[in-house]
């Protein structure tokens, strides 16, 4: 099930917290609880990426996204990710997490997230990001316009092209 309650009280939380600038860094703090767990008593690793929804949800209020997508009916999906699990985090954990955009190209926002436990990496996240309104979806120089800030595509760093790159060389349809 979906963590409706954590969500709210992320979102109460950080309700007051100041805004970000659009390549700023939202941090958070959360518990493993005993229903995150696999049947390794570890973090299930599906349960991992709906716990980053944690920290991408109020980075997107904070910088400004949130109320721009609501205001013109787009929306956000995920459109691909890549992680990398390194250390377990197992029940009772307390892990920082820490959010932030690391760019857009043409077609897509790249979110980078990452999990720390007593100061050590657990978890590391690339996400594709696509904005969505009525007719598709929306160009990313689009939504930055939209918060107000230069629309043309940044440097994305070296790894994060790479991905994009070695992701694009994958057959889709699957080749099954």
């Amino acid at each position: 099930m979906y963590p409706f309650v954590r969500m709210m009280k992320e979102l109460v939380v950080h309700s007051r917290a100041e805004s970000l600038p659009l390549d700023g860094t939202h941090v958070s703090h959360h518990i493993c609880w005993p229903w995150d767990l696999d049947l390794w008593r570890e973090l299930n690793n599906g349960r991992t990426l709906t716990l980053f929804d944690l920290g991408r949800i109020p980075l997107g209020r904070r910088t400004g996204l949130e109320s721009e997508l609501r205001g013109r009916g787009w929306g956000l999906t995920v459109a691909g990710v890549s992680v990398r699990y390194r250390r377990r985090i197992r029940v009772f954990d307390r892990v920082e997490m820490r959010s932030r955009a690391v760019g857009h190209d043409a077609r897509f926002l790249y979110i980078e997230q990452s999990m720390w436990k007593r100061g050590e990496a657990t978890t590391h996240a690339l996400l594709r990001i696509a904005v969505t309104g009525p007719d598709g979806i929306v160009s990313p120089s689009q939504v930055v316009a939209a918060l107000g800030h230069d629309p043309a595509p940044g440097d994305l760093p070296d790894w994060v092209h790479a991905w994009i790159e070695a992701d694009a060389r994958r057959p889709w349809p699957p080749e099954m």
